[in-house]
């Protein structure tokens, strides 16, 4: 099977039309046709015939093609059929010299697994284009189970981006920045509009660059800082002490929590920066 020019629509459209495929909207799916974007996006991952990377929804293998040409090890997750069984046929030279793994179906459903069987030669570099449920949801899995890439390359809406990339007292601050900013240092990488895509979307994307960090803030228990700080975030109009009491089913214990920490009761969660999360949530676990 020859691969479909990944640069041109036309080409695309006619290599899935020719295969009875047909884009499922449900995924999310969208094919990257700018190549100097495509290339950026692969510089930004610093990879290099050394280091082994997993990439979530690689369609027909456009940046699968690109990570490969670097000689890296590759493990991609495909949800759609089609798509699975097409570059498990582009990449099968690769794949039988050990340079290429398919796992198919939902990562959020398999990435654990996979984990689990690659053990010592966990990947050290994340990369996908995702929608926003999936991009919020597999790095909040992987970080509360104690994986931290070294470096990450997401596109995602540009919405989604800024919200990633806010900082405290900001209108975009949330229990989603937070979480990103723990473990990672996130910054923009560059923005991509619609017409970069086939098909076109209605939102313009933005790509980040997430870089495992070396300060990582520990805290006594991670389980009980992901619940609270999403928690405290889930009505922004109310102060975290409301917000605490609620998560805690008890206003006494928040009170003690927040005077412990040093926090004003009246304060609300987008004014609270990391380390005064960090600092709560340490003290509501001593309180249990």
């Amino acid at each position: 099977m020859k691969h479909p020019d990944y640069n041109s629509a036309a080409s695309l459209k006619t290599f899935m039309e020719e295969h009875g495929m047909a884009m499922q909207k449900k995924f999310g799916q969208n094919f990257l046709l700018n190549e100097t974007a495509r290339r950026r996006l692969i510089d930004a991952l610093d990879i290099d015939e050394n280091t082994n990377v997993w990439e979530v929804g690689p369609g027909l293998g456009a940046m699968t093609e690109e990570i490969l040409s670097r000689g890296s090890r590759l493990t991609v997750f495909e949800i759609d059929h089609g798509f699975a069984s097409c570059v498990r046929e582009f990449f099968a030279k690769e794949s039988e010299n050990g340079k290429f793994a398919l796992v198919e179906g939902d990562v959020l459903k398999t990435w654990q697994k996979r984990a689990s069987q690659e053990k010592d030669a966990m990947p050290t570099r994340f990369f996908g284009n995702l929608p926003y449920n999936v991009a919020a949801t597999i790095i909040a899995d992987t970080i509360s189970a104690g994986v931290r890439f070294d470096k990450a390359v997401f596109t995602v809406q540009k919405e989604v981006a800024e919200r990633m990339c806010a900082t405290c007292n900001t209108d975009n601050y949330s229990s989603f920045s937070v979480l990103c900013q723990w473990a990672y240092r996130v910054e923009p990488l560059l923005d991509l509009a619609g017409g970069n895509f086939w098909p076109k979307p209605n939102v313009a994307s933005r790509a980040v660059v997430m870089t495992r960090r070396e300060d990582f803030p520990r805290c006594s228990n991670p389980a009980v800082f992901m619940k609270m700080q999403r928690a405290l975030f889930s009505s922004r109009r109310k102060t975290v002490k409301n917000n605490l009491s609620a998560f805690l089913s008890s206003a006494e214990r928040a009170s003690a929590a927040l005077s412990q920490s040093g926090i004003d009761e009246k304060m609300r969660a987008e004014q609270l920066t990391i380390d005064e999360l960090l600092r709560l949530s340490d003290a509501v676990n001593e309180s249990k």
